[in-house]
């Protein structure tokens, strides 16, 4: 930490309404974001950063501190403890997830079960997508922000933003379960919003984010089937090319 602190400096900007990115630059590890949920009732943190300084948590308490932090899986734990101290505040971690937890006592509170309320408005919902505890936000629309899904890499929000997709193990490129997405997108039926917010700076689909996920997961399952997929919107056919001697494969090939 030491290392890191000679070499970094915190970074924040606002990221959507009542929204607040923290993070630091240059950019560590993934380069990935926090989030501060700006919340009438007390500030969320949503996910953790590695890096944290005096002129970040100064920046915060600015802004009302931390009431709580929930956690979207194990990949944000490093620093959980630290945030915690700095805020005295509880940190919210799936069960299914405790046996990556290697810090932390009175900090770490862990829950269990598909969904939680940590706050009025504000639920944790085990989507159980790249981790068994893996867990993702939903926010309540209040005044001047619309509802809002955040998501970390649960979801992960591509580069064409009106899109997501699902991942089990992103070093290895294995796709998640296709019982696994199922599953979390039933979870996420009753919950309407517009906005998803993923891990990374900007990674925002700002627009029909509860069809945005169906339809990302209706591709997904239809390109992770056994079946030959149709057309899916959003993906361009591939056209067929006639075999000609020009074009054939060499034989024994």
């Amino acid at each position: 930490m030491a290392a890191l602190a000679c070499a970094s400096r915190s970074c924040s900007a606002d990221e959507g309404p009542a929204v607040f990115g923290v993070g630091c630059e240059p950019a560590f590890a993934i380069g990935q974001r926090a989030l501060l949920l700006r919340a009438g009732t007390g500030n969320v943190l949503w996910d953790c950063v590695s890096y944290i300084d005096d002129e970040l948590v100064a920046t915060i308490k600015e802004l009302g501190g931390i009431s709580a932090i929930a956690i979207s899986h194990p990949h944000y734990y490093g620093t959980m403890v630290e945030w915690s101290r700095a805020f005295g505040a509880r940190v919210m971690v799936h069960s299914a997830d405790r046996q990556w937890v290697s810090r932390g006592g009175k900090e770490v509170t862990f829950w269990g079960g598909d969904t939680h309320e940590i706050a009025p408005g504000m639920t944790l919902i085990n989507a159980g997508v790249h981790f068994a505890g893996g867990t993702v936000l939903h926010w309540s629309a209040g005044p001047g922000r619309p509802a809002a899904l955040f998501s970390g890499d649960i979801f992960q929000v591509v580069m064409d933003r009106r899109w997501v997709s699902f991942m089990y193990s992103y070093p290895n490129l294995i796709p998640e379960r296709r019982s696994v997405v199922r599953r979390a997108v039933k979870l996420l039926a009753p919950y309407p919003f517009e906005r998803i917010y993923g891990a990374w700076w900007g990674r925002i689909v700002e627009t029909d984010g509860a069809k945005a996920l169906r339809r990302s997961a209706e591709r997904y399952l239809e390109y992770t089937s056994e079946q030959e997929p149709s057309t899916v919107p959003g993906k361009l056919a591939m056209p067929t090319v006639p075999v000609t001697p020009e074009n054939a494969e060499p034989s024994g090939k």
